[in-house]
């Protein structure tokens, strides 16, 4: 299954809209870093109606065990700063692109080839763009 597909089988939380200076924003824009993902952006999708969720964060990694070391440094982070569990995390088996699933904010973290491929920034390209530098 595509990472995608598994976004279709939930729905946005009724709690607040989260923006991007949320705790649990600025808590895996910085364990994405603290790992040396590349090119972190996000995508602020709360004015589309046909959006999955309030924010993508999208970075690069250069390896499967890199992706990894990211998607596992997110989900300790978050849930010992906010408390909160990955609703899902997808895409561990091949490592290529894991998609975790935070339901107001969804994380990819891909392989640069995946992520010129799918180019989930253009498919969202009514959504604000934010690039996120080194600290």
């Amino acid at each position: 299954m595509e990472p995608l597909a598994s976004l279709t089988k939930r729905k946005i939380s009724g709690t607040a809209r989260l923006t991007r200076n949320s705790k649990i924003f600025k808590t895996i824009i910085s364990a994405i870093q603290e790992k040396k993902g590349e090119h972190i952006v996000s995508l602020d999708l709360r004015q589309i109606t046909e959006a999955v969720s309030d924010f993508f964060i999208i970075c690069d990694a250069t390896s499967g065990p890199q992706i990894k070391a990211i998607a596992d440094n997110i989900e300790y982070r978050v849930k010992e700063a906010t408390g909160e569990n990955v609703y899902q995390r997808e895409g561990t088996q091949t490592l290529q692109w894991v998609l975790m699933d935070y339901v107001n904010i969804v994380v990819h973290i891909m392989l640069p080839e995946q992520r010129k491929f799918y180019n989930l920034e253009e498919m969202w390209s009514d959504s604000s763009v934010k690039e996120h530098k080194e600290p």
